[in-house]
């Protein structure tokens, strides 16, 4: 499938996003992790030991996340992160933490009409929690 943008604004799909793959000390350990927070069942690993460890795509959707070992430990910032809607930011940051998820020692986010806290996974990928006032579909 190769589209490309049109004459006049229009904008047709070059390709389709399968995954998105994020690096990992431990994937099948952070497979884990975000599959207790996003409810997604863990697909079966590649390799010995697990070197892509992913997630099954929600009902209806074709696009996943998925981890893969990787030599080198994060370095930096992410440029990319996950935002995760929740109803209860409270109680949605308590069971992250009790999963190994940490709060980022920072207040709350308000800008633009979103509200986001900002959290790290076991490994120390940042993303946010999305909460109250957005317009989205959980």
């Amino acid at each position: 499938m190769l589209y490309v943008a049109s004459i006049g604004g229009g904008m047709e799909p070059i390709g389709m996003l399968t995954m998105v793959q994020v690096d990992a000390d431990d994937p099948a350990s952070l497979a884990e992790f975000w599959s207790a927070v996003l409810g997604r069942p863990v697909a079966a690993p590649l390799g010995d030991p697990p070197h892509y460890v992913g997630l099954e795509p929600a009902a209806g959707e074709t696009s996943t996340v998925s981890f893969v070992r990787v030599p080198e430990s994060k370095a930096a910032k992410n440029r990319l992160h996950f935002d995760v809607w929740v109803d209860d930011v409270d109680r949605a940051q308590a069971a992250i933490q009790s999963l190994g998820g940490r709060h980022v020692p920072v207040a709350d986010f308000h800008e633009y009409g979103f509200h986001w806290r900002q959290m790290t996974d076991p490994e120390g990928n940042e993303f946010c929690l999305i909460f109250e006032g957005v317009a989205a579909t959980p």
